[in-house]
């Protein structure tokens, strides 16, 4: 079954503004919420959000049997002062609408604030089960925070940090301009991980006994660790093709390869411009 909630509050929000002339508080507590019934909350959920301008934080809830999304706009202090002007006896009323989309299927839950999200920064708080698994991307203007999870993530940031913290599975992180830290409680042996970063600090944190073997590649920067790793330089291939003009091309970049607790499940670390830690947790 195939359940769909959007919210256009402006309205709401404009009546109030007039109504209680208060203007910008009343703007700056705009938040919509919508509380997510799930199709089977005995099984694991795959949580999807990509959005343009705005922050991404997920927060796993033991015992939680749906999901809770809220949205808030973002506003600046450019606009706090361009509402407070006036021209002609006019006000300038802030448009509040987050655009919130959010679409469940056999606990599967799509999120999304559509156009409204192209136009102005909206920052998304989600709650979630513990076990869930999530693919999540932003763009411009914020950064993204996972606690408490158990589950595989894939998570995309271009102009802002990752961080997630106490997860329980696996991970495939890129911050193109931005930081990433990571502490893992468990890792998930069956799935590879990468993280990847072109100007940003890669801080990682796995448990003691985990087996893996690290491939690593840094351009600018040093690589840290604490685990009693066994290094070899390896050299890593990257094959690239077009079909249609034949072109092919196949390249060797120098590398490290590293061996945690005599190697296993494959690991990818790679930047350009900033240090990596590879740090055992305690």
């Amino acid at each position: 079954m195939k359940k769909s909630i959007t919210h256009f509050n402006s309205l709401l929000a404009v009546m109030f503004f007039l109504l209680a002339g208060t203007g910008l508080s009343a703007q700056e507590t705009q938040v919509d919420k919508v509380n997510v019934p799930l199709s089977d909350p005995a099984r694991p959920v795959k949580l999807e959000v990509g959005i343009m301008n705005g922050s991404i934080t997920v927060k796993g809830v033991q015992g939680l049997k749906e999901v809770i999304v809220e949205a808030a706009p973002r506003y600046r202090e450019e606009s706090r002062r361009r509402e407070q002007e006036r021209k002609d006896g006019l006000k300038r009323i802030m448009n509040t609408t987050t655009g919130l989309t959010v679409e469940e299927d056999n606990n599967k839950v799509d999120v999304s604030t559509g156009m409204s999200g192209h136009s102005r920064t909206i920052d998304l708080t989600i709650q979630v089960p513990t076990n869930t698994a999530m693919d999540l991307s932003t763009v411009n203007s914020g950064d993204v925070y996972v606690e408490n999870i158990v589950g595989d993530l894939e998570i995309s940031n271009t102009n802002g940090k990752v961080t997630v913290d106490n997860i329980s599975g696996s991970a495939v992180i890129h911050a193109l301009n931005g930081n990433i830290v990571s502490t893992f409680a468990k890792v998930n042996q069956q799935s590879p991980m990468s993280f990847s970063s072109m100007n940003g600090r890669i801080d990682l944190t796995f448990p003691a006994d985990m087996k893996a073997t690290v491939f690593m590649k840094n351009v600018q920067g040093e690589i840290y660790t604490d685990f009693d790793m066994k290094v070899e330089q390896s050299a890593i291939r990257t094959e690239e093709g077009e079909g249609k003009r034949g072109k092919y091309k196949v390249s060797f970049e120098r590398g490290m390869k590293g061996f945690i607790n005599g190697g296993g499940l494959e690991i990818q670390v790679s930047n350009y411009n900033g240090d990596v830690y590879i740090r055992k947790g305690k």
